[in-house]
């Protein structure tokens, strides 16, 4: 099972958001999903609504909504995805993030790293 890296906070939808207010998908998430090959994102401006989706992933097994943890606007979007969907596997904290969001509101219940690690250790059981 992936690391969990302290500092952000995560969604049970397994979205994580910094404090620079950049959200990607965990390493867990993206090891479920396998291959991704396609990332949908909303284009600069959008405004994201806490809890709803904003885009979606593909990858050689399924399509998966993506879900905001925050209310926002989208201030930029990682334009490498495009080209590389690939980034979200190998490094999902990283060259991987999605968005970055001026941030107005966090979503309810968003969890810390240790907390996090407990719902998938659960979610693995």
């Amino acid at each position: 099972m992936q690391s969990v890296p302290a500092g952000r906070k995560y969604s049970s939808q397994h979205e994580w958001l910094d404090a620079q207010g950049k959200v990607g998908i965990t390493a867990y998430a993206a090891e479920q999903l396998g291959d991704v090959v396609y990332v949908e994102l909303p284009e600069v401006g959008t405004r994201l609504v806490a809890g709803q989706s904003f885009g979606s992933v593909e990858s050689v097994k399924s399509v998966s909504e993506l879900y905001s943890p925050v209310t926002g606007r989208v201030s930029a979007v990682n334009q490498g995805l495009r080209e590389h969907p690939e980034w979200v596997n190998e490094d999902p904290y990283g060259r991987g993030w999605m968005l970055e969001v001026e941030v107005e509101s966090e979503a309810e219940g968003l969890l810390d790293a240790s907390a996090y690690q407990a719902l998938i250790a659960r979610e693995h059981a």
